[in-house]
């Protein structure tokens, strides 16, 4: 059984990020709902997530991107 041919690499914009991880935030759904219905991967939409955390200050296990 061979590999999964690799998806290629995509670029996002700050606004659209910001929008799932307000998806995410709302709590209806889970990480892996969102990631599913807006064809992403969920390791990038948690990623998205703890950052924007750091960003706001709710975390400080990282750092911050301003």
């Amino acid at each position: 059984m061979g590999k999964k041919p690799r998806r290629p690499r995509r670029a996002f914009t700050p606004e659209f990020k910001a929008e799932i991880v307000e998806v995410c935030r709302r709590g209806d759904r889970t990480v892996a709902q969102v990631a599913r219905d807006f064809d992403l991967t969920e390791t990038a939409v948690r990623e998205w997530v703890r950052q924007a955390d750091l960003d706001a200050g709710t975390r400080s296990d990282g750092l911050t991107q301003r």
